[in-house]
């Protein structure tokens, strides 16, 4: 409830701040606008939106793969960690709008160059808390199984990966964040569709509106991607409370 009265609010101070006539409409429109364009172009922006939501929904699961997989790897081989990881952090460092253009040219307009960038941005979150998680097992687990002459892969499947899962969670639920701005990044280095193809088309027909209308449907999708992995966290791991991402005052 807090939430919404502070988004009310915010909305309500956007609104009177519009109708004073302290900015060109153009350039920043009254809620009034965008909400009115959800409703007229809601044909136009279904169909981006569908586009736009199959290339997050198909990066994210790339990302997700291959951040489990390379997080088990790091965990597991020292020399591995000490070659890969280093190296992992400072891919971050590399701006997206110098990579995808670069993509584009090797795989075209389609789909393929929106995935990997989506992928690309979106792994980096799942991989550094899964990975933390792994080694943050309690010891005394450790020797437990170690006692009960269990191997390598038994203490992984059994103590180590279910410990990482609510990390994993909470990786997919920041991913889902930065994979919204993933695809619009995307989309405007090059593409035929999409929200981010959207927005990039409206501004300069200063149809701002439509822009705006195109950004609300893009941060209620990824709301709802987020509030599904909470409830999924929920159900599935019902022994592990859930915490708010970020530091704990």
């Amino acid at each position: 409830m807090l939430a919404a009265l502070l988004l009310l609010a915010g909305l309500g101070a956007w609104q009177l701040y519009t109708v004073a006539g302290s900015v060109d409409t153009f350039i920043l429109p009254a809620p009034s606008d965008v909400i009115a364009s959800l409703w007229d172009d809601r044909a136009l922006l279904w169909s981006n939106f569908t586009v736009t939501a199959r290339e997050m929904g198909v990066g994210l699961a790339v990302s997700l793969a291959l951040g489990v997989a390379l997080a088990v790897a790091l965990h597991e081989s020292r020399t591995t960690r000490r070659a890969v990881y280093p190296l992992l952090i400072a891919s971050q460092t590399i701006p997206v709008v110098l990579v995808a253009p670069l993509l584009v040219t090797w795989f075209g307009y389609g789909i393929t160059p929106k995935v990997a960038i989506v992928a690309l941005v979106c792994f980096f979150p799942i991989v550094v808390p899964t990975l933390s998680a792994l080694g943050a097992v309690d010891p005394g687990q450790r020797k437990l199984m170690s006692t009960l002459g269990a191997s390598r892969w038994q203490l992984l499947r059994h103590v180590e990966a279910p410990s990482a899962l609510p990390a994993l969670f909470v990786g997919a639920r920041l991913s889902v964040a930065v994979g919204a701005i993933a695809a619009v990044l995307a989309e405007t280095a090059g593409s035929e569709s999409g929200l981010g193809h959207l927005m990039l088309q409206s501004i300069p027909q200063l149809e701002t509106a439509r822009a705006f209308a195109a950004v609300a449907v893009l941060s209620l999708f990824s709301l709802a991607l987020y509030l599904g992995l909470t409830l999924a966290q929920r159900r599935l791991l019902p022994w592990a409370p859930l915490r708010p991402e970020g530091p704990t005052p």
